[in-house]
This record gives C-alpha cells, sequence and structure tokens, in this order.
C-alpha cells in the first residue's frame, strides 16, 4: 500500500485480488485540518468511478482530487482488469462485458475496500458498469451518476468507433495509449472497438436495466458527444425507476468533467447533497470507504 497527501487531498493506492488477477486502486480523500470536518466525511458514502472504454486511473488526472474537494467525500478509481496497472486479462472481453464488469470484477472492489455504500460514477462505458452495479448493489448503492454514457448501441456510437479505429493505424496513437496501458495498449484498443463493431453487439441495451434503478441518477451529457447523442441521457432520465435528473450542456462533448470541470463538479456536489438531505437517518453513516 502507498500513501501521500498532497495539497488539500490525501491519496492512497491498493492492489486488490481477484481470481484472475490483480486491480489496481486510488483512493482521494479530503484532508481537512478541522476534526469535526474529517468525522463529517468519513461519515458519507465514496463515490466509486467506473472509466470509460480506453481509460484507466491515470486518465481521470484532477477530476477525482477535485471531486473529493467539491463533495467531501472520498473517492475511489480502479483500472478494471487489462487496463492500466491492472494485470492483463487473458482474452478479448465477452460481449456481455458491460453487466460482468459488475458481476464479476466490482464485487472485489466492494469487499476488499469494505464499502458498505456507495455512490456510483461512470463515464461512458463506465456508465453501463454503473448502471448495473447500481441494480446489483441496490442496497448499497446511494446514488447513480453517469457522464456521456451510452444505453445502446447508437449507429452514432459505432460511426464515432469506426473512426476512432482509423486514427488508431497510426502508431504514434498506440504509442500515447501505452503511457496509461503499456504492452496492453493494443489490447486495450481492440476490446473497445471489436467488441463495439461486432454485429452481435448492435443488440446491446440497458434500456431493460434501468427501471430496475432504485436510487436517485443524475445524468450529464454534452450536446455535441462524439460518440452518444442527446437520446442516451433522456433515456436515462425516462427509464430510471428512481428518479432522475438530466443535464444536457451545451457546447460540450465526450467528456464534460474534462471539458466543463467547474460546471460538472457543481452538478454533482449539488446533487449528492440533495440526495444527502432526504436519506434515512439510518442511511447516513455508512463503514467503510
Amino acid at each position: 500500500m502507498v500513501q501521500h497527501a498532497a495539497d488539500s487531498v490525501h491519496v492512497e493506492e491498493r492492489w486488490l485480488a481477484h481470481p484472475q488477477g490483480r486491480l489496481f486502486t486510488r483512493r482521494w480523500a479530503p484532508a481537512d485540518a478541522a476534526a469535526d470536518a474529517r468525522a463529517a466525511s468519513s461519515q458519507r458514502s465514496p463515490i466509486v468511478l467506473f472509466h470509460d472504454s480506453l481509460g484507466a486511473v491515470e486518465l481521470w488526472r484532477e477530476f477525482p482530487s477535485l471531486l473529493a474537494i467539491a463533495t467531501g467525500r472520498a473517492v475511489i478509481a480502479y483500472d478494471r482488469l487489462g487496463f492500466g496497472r491492472s494485470d492483463p486479462r487473458v482474452g478479448r472481453p465477452s460481449l456481455d462485458f458491460v453487466a460482468e464488469e459488475a458481476a464479476i470484477y466490482f464485487p472485489a472492489v466492494l469487499e476488499q475496500l469494505g464499502l458498505n455504500r456507495f455512490v456510483a460514477l461512470g463515464h461512458s462505458v463506465g456508465g453501463g458498469m454503473a448502471i448495473h452495479s447500481a441494480v446489483r448493489f441496490q442496497q448499497r448503492c446511494e446514488a447513480l451518476i453517469t457522464i456521456a454514457s451510452q444505453v445502446f448501441a447508437e449507429d452514432h456510437t459505432l460511426d464515432g468507433i469506426r473512426a476512432a479505429r482509423e486514427q488508431f493505424r497510426d502508431a504514434q496513437q498506440i504509442q500515447r495509449l501505452a503511457r496509461y496501458h503499456g504492452e496492453k495498449a493494443r489490447w486495450v484498443l481492440e476490446a473497445w472497438t471489436e467488441c463495439w463493431l461486432d454485429p452481435a453487439f448492435a443488440h446491446w441495451s440497458v434500456a431493460g436495466v434501468l427501471p430496475k434503478v432504485r436510487c436517485p441518477v443524475l445524468a450529464i451529457h454534452g450536446d455535441r458527444d462524439e460518440y452518444a447523442s442527446g437520446v442516451h441521457p433522456r433515456m436515462i432520465g425516462e427509464l430510471s425507476g428512481g428518479g432522475a435528473q438530466v443535464e444536457l450542456l451545451a457546447d460540450t462533448g465526450h467528456v464534460p468533467h474534462r471539458e466543463r470541470p467547474e460546471l460538472v463538479l457543481s452538478l454533482i456536489a449539488k446533487f449528492l447533497h440533495d440526495v444527502s438531505a432526504v436519506m434515512p437517518d439510518s442511511m447516513r453513516h455508512p463503514r467503510g470507504g
């Protein structure tokens, strides 16, 4: 375990065991000077981040530390197996990889980090994984946040992936990806493009899962998203069973938390404040995180 503190955020790194390989995690927590503020922060459920198709812990950049400060909560990110600093994965993911993340890998994060309660936040395909996790762990998921997330294999999404696949024929693009994934870079790219562009994946959707979500939902999306049109956040809002707030951001693409960080942080902070305000007292004191 590696620990260090920087500015107003304390950072801790940890490896988790899984039968298929180790998972790398990083945790950011507000390093408040006042003891009462630290106590309040420790009683709030941590936010768990699910990264996108080419993502990794490092690619969240400054967002987790800023999110921890904005919300007063711990923020936890992990590299999915095969990504970032986590161990390599054997073979390409199955076409059910979105649901499988919640069923096979995320439980190790919950159990080994001792998270009795959590907030799920997913970017892009990570949003689908967050949705499945919110349903699978209904009694433990306090709130669900999606950012630029897809809920089905839209033509607009597939066209964007085809264009990206062509761009990655440039060896320099693979080298850039290798900065975050090392020798796994080619696997990471093909896990994205070849799964999504497989004809059998055309019927993938989380539309049937969304009505089973019981917690409050915040869906953030850019109106210029290269990989998902505005139909996705609208579907999340209309189909979610726990009630949803939809925010479509003007002049914003596929990475709102990088393009409009202050706005995204303020939306999330207010949403989670409002969620906490109506939460029963018995659910306000989670252990772990």
